[in-house]
């Protein structure tokens, strides 16, 4: 490998490490091929000098006329190709893992299951934005065994996000793998009903969280994850269930999976709509009310998430296109775009909005 300046990077070069900002945020993973989008990024962050392999990989043969969309993109790439093939393997084993203690009173293989979460991460590490790939995993699956592996993985990033030692970040990534393992007994017709569930049904719903507890309260599980699984329904305003609990009364870990799990859900593909584009998840957060979440976690978490977008490709509202170069920390989901026309400010303009990422 060689150190090169940024200045001197071309299109085609591959990382030869993990680059990082200045406060220890991930830019770009190690492994990835070099396009002029990506050498802009470091630019924009002021990373001065990259490690880069000795061989550049080999040049790129022109695209056809036929413009993929960014979800298309995504799914075409060798990277994703390789995280989908680790993920639907460990998702599977994690199934048949959880089934076991269910179904047949198995111990919980506490060891066994991290490993399954490992095994992603470690397959994710040379993709430039894990959001992107649960994103795009799968067209219509509410599985409550991808959804957990969705849920686990956020918070193995949210963890980083949020400088958590190791230990906690065990804790973090085990609470989010197993707290909708309640929803194993509640009904499938309930579970995967595409429509608007009754009041009958949600009260339902709502006994997920004590269910999972009692399936997995006498398992040699740190009482924090059995906290987390318990309460990741409660928010801070006492709106939540099944307790109503408010605050301080919450669990760390479970405010951190509260965070993950919506969204999650809300950027997921459900059978009556498609994922939503993360800056509308952003902005339901924000208009739900963000005092329902723990401030430092949702604001650690809605702050990074809009990061990993900057300088995307975006569609507006209003048919422009454009690229996003500056996030209003007191408006996430409305970053100033650049234009052809010129620049945009969303956060002043509340009539135009993020329609996708392109």
């Amino acid at each position: 490998m060689r150190r090169v300046n940024t200045s001197e990077l071309v299109p085609g070069m591959i990382t030869a490490e993990d680059v990082y900002s200045f406060n220890n945020q991930l830019i770009l993973s190690k492994g990835l091929i070099l396009n002029d989008k990506t050498i802009t990024k470091l630019a924009f962050y002021s990373v001065l000098q990259v490690r880069v392999e000795d061989q550049a990989a080999a040049p790129v043969a022109d695209s056809p006329s036929y413009e993929l969309s960014y979800s298309e993109k995504i799914q075409s790439s060798p990277e994703y190709i390789r995280f989908r093939k680790q993920f639907e393997t460990d998702a599977d084993s994690f199934k048949n893992a959880i089934n076991d203690v269910v179904e047949k009173g198995a111990p919980l293989d506490v060891d066994k299951l991290m490993n399954y979460t490992l095994n992603i991460l470690d397959t994710s590490a040379a993709t430039p934005n894990l959001f992107d790939m649960l994103h795009n995993m799968r067209q219509f699956d509410d599985a409550t065994y991808i959804h957990c592996m969705n849920v686990a993985l956020i918070c193995s990033v949210f963890s980083r996000w949020l400088r958590l030692s190791r230990k906690e970040t065990r804790i973090a990534i085990m609470s989010g793998l197993l707290h909708d393992v309640g929803k194993t007994r509640i009904p499938d017709s309930i579970i995967k009903k595409p429509g608007k569930l009754t009041t009958n049904e949600f009260d339902i719903i709502k006994r997920h969280p004590m269910e999972g507890y009692q399936i997995l309260k006498h398992s040699n599980l740190d009482p924090a994850i059995l906290d987390a699984v318990l309460m990741h329904h409660e928010r801070c305003d006492g709106s939540g269930y099944p307790f109503g609990a408010a605050q301080n009364e919450i669990s760390f870990f479970a405010k951190m999976v509260a965070i993950a799990d919506v969204y999650d859900a809300m950027t997921s593909a459900r059978i009556y709509r498609g994922p939503l584009c993360p800056f509308k998840a952003i902005s339901l957060f924000e208009s739900e009310g963000l005092n329902k979440y723990d401030t430092r976690c949702i604001m650690t978490f809605l702050e990074n998430v809009v990061n990993t977008y900057l300088l995307n490709e975006v569609r507006l509202t209003n048919g422009l296109t454009g690229t996003i170069v500056y996030v209003n920390k007191h408006k996430l989901s409305a970053p100033t775009i650049k234009t052809e026309h010129g620049y945009i400010d969303l956060s002043i303009h509340p009539d135009i909005a993020i329609e996708s990422l392109i």
